[in-house]
């Protein structure tokens, strides 16, 4: 294998910040043999110490939040303002998990035939979490936090378009007294994530990416009996009702599509609207998006900044020019912006049927997909005829029959006049192929530590 080194390359101007070596296979199976010896001592260590080393991460975190937050905009484009908020979530995914781990591992009671039988939550071992580049603080560290409480070790292996968000995130732990080896930063090649789960010193994987990651990470780590978590990709339906309060419903529109340049797992990919309100939903969405200002992501003014890579550009627009081709009308934008860096117009596609790409394929990027229902009850049929399943809203005044609705819907999630995010206090995950498993809360910790039995006579 011929070792590629991992670039950061500011999508803004299309210039390399830094190059940073790929590590040799010999590099790998030494830091995770290290990482295997420092988990066994790290899982005897006391809550309260491990806590602590967690606030004082997100002590950390917030003292260096513009810091941290300019590493990220400039690696991968995201809006100053949108990774400052990230910088923060991280900081508080920290607190949270030092707050309740103790409590959510508690040994449980369970009256059986023993004179006392209980299960018990000792950790697994060394988890390989396996990152992506749109939020590339805060998937490490919502993956780190429950992971390091429970008395796991974490091995990083990051996207190779943001290395120094890698570097940066081992940096924090171990300043704050993370002893070494419980979280390691592993620069390796997509081509060496087979030889890493195979490693006898890594015991669980838990990934964030594409649909195609996912079956190859899943193969591989169930060839080696190996728990796995997988977080997918998203098609994520926004149904629009009758009775919807149609600003906020905009508003909400705009935020969840055009966040991070659209380039996120759980943005509202399809919106669904019934005939009633069609129409005055397209044009007031199409009045913001033609409004948003395009531009350098660290100026507090810009709306929207540049995609995070010039092939995830390419791909979007081969999929809007399909779907156009196929019979889905351009409304606005649909081109990529003329001017330096990884820039496309803010676009809104409408008339998008079974026909076309933009139904059946994940767009990540500012584009915006307008699905015309026949009725209500077309609307959940048109939410559910996707493979994917991560989340989905549902815009009513009626929320007793909105509720009726999310029960139908073939997701892990849905928000009732909300847009869909992730909060350490709920689960997090989808189903089909969106994944499996889930992350956050307490059924988020548990998915990495062994569900003991201790049976006493």
């Amino acid at each position: 294998m011929i070792a590629v080194p991992h670039i950061s390359l500011n999508p803004t101007t299309n210039q390399i910040i830094q190059t940073c070596a790929s590590w040799e296979s010999d590099r790998l199976a030494q830091a995770l043999e290290r990482a295997h010896r420092a988990q066994h001592a790290w899982a005897q260590t006391p809550f309260i110490q491990r806590s602590k080393v967690l606030r004082e991460v997100a002590m950390q975190l917030r003292a260096q939040r513009d810091r941290y937050a300019a590493l990220i905009t400039q690696e991968m484009g995201k809006l100053l303002r949108e990774a400052r908020a990230e910088v923060e979530k991280c900081a508080g995914v920290c607190e949270y998990y030092a707050q309740h781990a103790e409590e959510f591992l508690r040994d449980e009671p369970v009256a059986s035939d023993a004179g006392k039988s209980y299960v018990a939550h000792p950790p697994l071992g060394v988890v390989l979490a396996i990152m992506p580049w749109n939020f590339p603080f805060w998937q490490v560290f919502r993956a780190a936090a429950p992971a390091l409480m429970a008395g796991n070790a974490l091995a990083l292996k990051h996207a190779p378009n943001v290395p120094q968000c890698a570097l940066a995130s081992e940096a924090i732990f171990r300043d704050c007294g993370l002893p070494d080896g419980v979280f390691t930063n592993l620069m390796i090649e997509v081509e060496q994530v087979a030889e890493a789960i195979a490693s006898p010193h890594v015991h669980a994987v838990t990934l964030t990416g594409s649909e195609a990651a996912g079956r190859k990470v899943a193969a591989c780590a169930g060839q080696h009996l190996k728990k796995c978590v997988l977080e997918l990709g998203g098609s994520d339906p926004f149904i629009v009702l009758h009775d919807a309060d149609m600003e906020h419903a905009v508003n909400m529109a705009m935020a969840s599509r055009f966040m991070n340049c659209g380039q996120s797992c759980i943005a509202a990919k399809r919106f669904i609207v019934v005939p009633q309100i069609a129409d005055e939903f397209l044009l007031r969405l199409k009045e913001k998006v033609e409004a948003l200002k395009l531009g350098d992501p660290m100026l507090e003014a810009t709306q929207i900044g540049p995609m995070a890579r010039a092939d995830l550009r390419e791909t979007l627009h081969r999929q809007v020019c399909d779907s156009i081709a196929q019979g889905a009308v351009a409304v606005t934008g649909c081109q990529p912006a003329v001017r330096e860096g990884f820039f496309y117009q803010p676009s809104i596609l409408d008339r998008v049927t079974a026909k076309t790409c933009a139904w059946r394929e994940e767009l990540f990027g500012p584009v915006a997909i307008i699905i015309r229902a026949a009725s209500e009850e077309d609307a959940l049929r048109i939410a559910n005829d996707t493979r994917f399943g991560l989340g989905s809203s549902i815009w009513s005044q009626d929320t007793a029959r909105a509720e009726q609705l999310a029960a139908q819907i073939e997701a892990g999630c849905t928000f009732i006049n909300g847009m869909v995010k992730s909060d350490p206090r709920l689960p997090f995950g989808g189903i089909k192929a969106s994944g499996y498993g889930r992350e956050l809360s307490r059924l988020g910790m548990l998915e990495f530590v062994n569900a003991k039995t201790v049976w006493v006579r």
